[in-house]
């Protein structure tokens, strides 16, 4: 179970830049205007050996200043729920305003860690200005600059100290763990219900260890897995539902602790940017997928080519990752709940191929002949012998050859593509490395 971290705090405090100090990436886009960060907002950290997942709480916010405050007090509300910690960035130049009194309020009626940092303290000039935020109430500030990562070895160090170990994990079986998300009202417990149906006696809940996730036993018909249910499951929220913000934190959980994820889309609505939000969480931390698009009995068009045109709307947006399966179902009428499930344990299971040696180079050398990797500076390119890595989480392939510096992105997108023609990898997301023979 990963721990989660929230950074929150004002426009322009230097969030993003923080974020990027911890996750080690030029991710968010950082310009002087309020309210600029976007899209970039989750991403891991790793220190002294143990590693947590960040979100950037900045990068959900609309920018017109009426609703500002008030967007930005709801995503506090939503990080303190969802959060084991909270960093709550306060600006040492600009000093305290009410807006950081009014956050401050927020996170000491919160039940978690919350740590105050004190951010742009680049030369010492500024250190006594540190003394005010203990108004706060929060205890001592960390001063920093995430600019220059000045104090932030420290933060860090500190920042473990308050985060809960998680303990061994009630569940340490194979027994695959699918995971449903989605955005609000795209059906996400309306399908688990579905699944469950109303004869709860198969059902032993086992509560996972952090807050709130729950892991469902679910054996009947032959399956025989986890469903990963995210708190919003079981308890409607009191901040409005249409936060993407929400959505996202939400998810993390659950896409952090599954195999496959089964992402809702709901008919009517097509795919928007929420879904791709969520999409590429799943796709981050390389899980295997199902799409369902769901309400599809309120569609009126049930064509053969309706079919064909929404399916082919979905792989152009998540492309270049199109190998997965769509279904078209209904949580309310259960129609193709039992595919949901057939096709969440076929992946689950493409997840875990093993393809031996002598047939991986049995048919994947023939086709790197005819298609060679273009030479580069007159020098040919030559892939020699291919092996599977064992015991990764998904498949992982090396590709052995004479320079491997100079096979490029395209190639290996075209092996991949050769890799899943051969053999059923849909729904899983493969890696391909090239490595000197």
């Amino acid at each position: 179970m990963g721990n989660l971290v929230a950074i929150v705090g004002r426009p322009n405090v230097g969030k993003s830049t923080l974020f990027n100090r911890l996750t080690n990436s030029r991710q968010a886009i950082v310009s002087d205007e309020a309210g600029t960060t976007r899209d970039r907002q989750y991403g891991k950290c790793e220190w002294n050996g143990r590693e947590f997942s960040v979100v950037d709480t900045g990068g959900w916010v609309v920018n017109s200043d009426d609703i500002f405050e008030e967007e930005i007090r709801k995503q506090v509300i939503v990080a303190t729920e969802e959060a084991d910690l909270v960093l709550f960035l306060v600006d040492i130049k600009n000093g305290l305003t009410d807006w950081d009194e009014d956050v401050a309020a927020i996170l000491r009626r919160a039940k978690l860690p919350v740590v105050l940092v004190a951010n742009k303290a680049d030369d010492g000039k500024n250190l006594y200005d540190q003394y005010e935020f203990y108004k706060l109430g929060l205890g001592d500030p960390f001063c920093i600059s995430a600019a220059t990562g000045s104090g932030t070895g420290d933060l860090l160090d500190h920042v473990l100290t308050k985060l809960p170990v998680a303990e061994a994990e009630g569940i340490l079986d194979d027994t695959p763990r699918f995971a449903v998300v989605g955005r609000p009202n795209a059906g996400k417990s309306s399908i688990i219900n579905a699944f469950i149906g109303e004869d709860r006696n198969i059902v032993t809940e086992i509560a996972g260890t952090t807050r709130d996730s729950i892991y469902t036993k679910y054996d009947k018909f032959g399956f025989d897995f986890y469903l990963v249910d995210t708190a919003g499951i079981r308890r409607k929220n009191k901040v409005t539902e249409d936060l993407e913000f929400y959505s996202v934190m939400r998810s993390i959980r659950a896409i952090e602790n599954s195999d496959v994820c089964i992402l809702m889309l709901d008919a009517t609505r097509g795919i928007e940017a929420q879904d791709m939000n969520i999409f590429q969480l799943i796709q981050k931390n390389n899980k295997s997928l199902v799409v369902v698009v769901n309400k599809w009995d309120l569609v009126e068009d049930k064509s053969q080519e309706a079919i064909k045109t929404f399916e082919s709307a979905i792989r152009n947006r998540m492309a270049p990752f199109v190998d997965f399966p769509i279904i078209f179902a209904s949580a309310l009428t259960k129609q193709r709940i039992f595919k949901v499930l057939e096709t969440a344990k076929q992946v689950y299971l493409n997840r875990k191929m093993k393809i031996g040696t002598s047939k991986l180079n049995e048919v994947m050398l023939p086709i790197i002949e005819m298609t060679p990797p273009p030479s580069i500076k007159g020098k040919y390119i030559k892939i020699k012998y291919i092996s599977q890595v064992p015991d990764t989480q998904i498949p992982t392939f090396v590709f052995y050859a004479n320079l491997p510096q100079y096979v490029k992105e395209p190639y290996k997108r075209f092996l991949e593509n050769k890799l899943r023609e051969n053999w059923t990898l849909t729904g899983t997301p493969i890696h391909v490395f090239i490595r000197q023979k």
